[in-house]
This record gives C-alpha cells, sequence and structure tokens, in this order.
C-alpha cells in the first residue's frame, strides 16, 4: 500500500503542476475555460464474477457468458485518478477490489450432461486486488475535433485497454473454514515428480479490455457505466488446470494438518461418492483456456482542471 500511495502522489503533484501550465483552449460554459488536460477522480461500485474451470453449465464447458454462473456473482469497488487530453484521450491510474468464486454444485440440475464436471466437486473464492493503467479512447471526440460547429456528445463512448497488476489467493472451504489452495500443491506443483509443473505467483499481470459510456452532470461531476474484462495468463485463479496427481505423494512434502489438508482438497469426490477411486493422471481441469475474471461498474467523477472565467 504503501508504494502506491507514493504513486499517487506523484500523480497528484504533476496533475496540479501540468494544471497551471496547459493552455486555455475554449470556453466550457459560461463560468468555466477548459484546459487542453483536466483530471477526473473517480470512485465506483458495481459488481466481479470470473470464468474458470469450475460451475458453469451442461455439456463440456463453453467460453464466455455460455459458461457464466451468474449466482457467483460479488460486490466490487474501485477508486481512480484519470489525466483526459481534449476528451478524446485519457490516460487512467485505477484500483480495484473484489471477490471472485466458482463451485461445481452449481451443476447439480444438469449433472448428467457435465461430464464429470459435477462429480469433480470442487469449489474455490479468491479476493481479488487489481491494479490498472489504462488508455481511454473516445471516438466521437476525435471524429469532432475539427468540427467547431459540431456540439459536443451528450454522451461520450468509449474503449479501454492497458496493462494490469492483480493478487489473488484461491481458497477452498473445508469443514466451516477457508484454507488457502496454493501451499498445497493441489496438482503437484513444486513437486519433483511434476517438474513441468512450477508453484504459480499470487501476483501477476493481466491485461483489461473494456467498454463504456461517460456523461457529464455538470462542470465537476460526471457518471459512468463501464464493462472491463481482464485476460490474464494463468489457469490458476481457481487452483484447478490439469490432471489429478498420486496423493501418496504428499507425505514426501508435507506433515501434520498441511498433509491432511491437501489429501482432503486436491481430490473432493469422496464427498458425493464415498466409493469412488480417482485415477491418477484422470483430467481435474482444462489447460487450453486461461482464466478470466470481469466488472461492471457505475462510476462517479469529480473533474478539476478547469478555469473560472474571470468577470
Amino acid at each position: 500500500m504503501k508504494k502506491i500511495t507514493i504513486v499517487f502522489s506523484v500523480i497528484l503533484m504533476l496533475t496540479l503542476f501540468v494544471e497551471k501550465a496547459s493552455a486555455q483552449y475554449y470556453f466550457y460554459d459560461n463560468k468555466y475555460y477548459d484546459n487542453p488536460i483536466t483530471f477526473e477522480l473517480g470512485g465506483s461500485i458495481g459488481v466481479m464474477n470470473c470464468l474458470t474451470d469450475l460451475g458453469g453449465n451442461k455439456g463440456v464447458g463453453k467460453k464466455f457468458v455460455k459458461d457464466l454462473n451468474l449466482g457467483k456473482t460479488n460486490f466490487a469497488g474501485s477508486i481512480s485518478l484519470t489525466a483526459m487530453y481534449e476528451y478524446m484521450l485519457a490516460l487512467r491510474l485505477e484500483a480495484t477490489f473484489g471477490t471472485v468464486e466458482a463451485d461445481d454444485k452449481v451443476l447439480a440440475k444438469v449433472a448428467p450432461s457435465t461430464y464429470g464436471r459435477y462429480e469433480r466437486n470442487l469449489s474455490f473464492k479468491s479476493k481479488i486486488t487489481d491494479f490498472m493503467l489504462g488508455l481511454e479512447i473516445h471516438p466521437l471526440y476525435i471524429i469532432g475535433r475539427n468540427n467547431e460547429d459540431k456540439e459536443p456528445p451528450l454522451i461520450s463512448p468509449y474503449l479501454l485497454t492497458g496493462i494490469g497488476f492483480f493478487s489473488f489467493k484461491p481458497q477452498g472451504k473445508l469443514n466451516g473454514k477457508w484454507v488457502d489452495l496454493q501451499p498445497l500443491s493441489t496438482e503437484g506443483q513444486g513437486f519433483a515428480e511434476y517438474a513441468d509443473r512450477k508453484r504459480y505467483s499470487l501476483n501477476q499481470l493481466n491485461i483489461p479490455l473494456g467498454i463504456g459510456a461517460k456523461y457529464d452532470i455538470g462542470s465537476a461531476l460526471s457518471v459512468r457505466a463501464e464493462f472491463v474484462y481482464r485476460k490474464l495468463n494463468t489457469d490458476y485463479l481457481d487452483d484447478v488446470s490439469k490432471e489429478y496427481i498420486d496423493p501418496t505423494l504428499y507425505a514426501n512434502y508435507f506433515t501434520g494438518a498441511k498433509l491432511t489438508n491437501a489429501l482432503l482438497l486436491n481430490d473432493r469426490q469422496y464427498e458425493l461418492n464415498p466409493g469412488h477411486t480417482t485415477v491418477v493422471g484422470g483430467e481435474r481441469g482444462h489447460s487450453k483456456n486461461k482464466d478470466a475474471y470481469f466488472t461492471f461498474n457505475v462510476k462517479i467523477g469529480y473533474t478539476f482542471g478547469r478555469e473560472r472565467i474571470k468577470r
């Protein structure tokens, strides 16, 4: 958090400097001049969901909305600082906080058609902290830039992309308590017997891709509606990706409660069928498609950088 505070402090100082140095270029209204660069301090509230190996709908699993479980949607929020150049382009620094989760039990009603995904019986939950440096592109202002007689759009749709950094910590619920899954090497990560499976990092980069629309309530306030999809480079957001390992190996690496938790959480098919025998190398997850999470937020922004007209 200290590093983030320093970053925001530096941006704020640059903001104040540029605000003074920018040349006035047109009237915003009969009370304010607009500068080439204006700034917006914003906050939002919305929802967050994810697309992983777990949960979904009938069949073998589909991409994006066809496998989305709306019942696993959680609240999310964000704070942001944006520098906008002539309403056409904007650079945004934003911190987003939320929770994602998924559970194979949602497949109970369509279990016969899920090819063992319901019987897999895995679930997870994770808090998400996401930092994004994003670029907004407002096409209507770009198109109408050289047309002085054209009124600015009432609502400005925009595209968003950039680079993100996020932290996560998948957990599974066991006997009423949430247990961290990554240290348990549920798919043999870090074991010599599975040298190709490295322990995944809980802090990674992502690529945000979004769309939104902005509406100015007045000279100081604006409201936005925005959808942002985060493309990840990991398939372990839910701690599920590859095949089942030989459970007897856990005794070579873990002891005590950690050993017990690893044995109970790497394979949970016994909870639905105590007589089930899992085949080593059987499919636990599907590593071909990476995981993702996304947000839909309503944002309120306070704009500063305009100068009051002196009369």
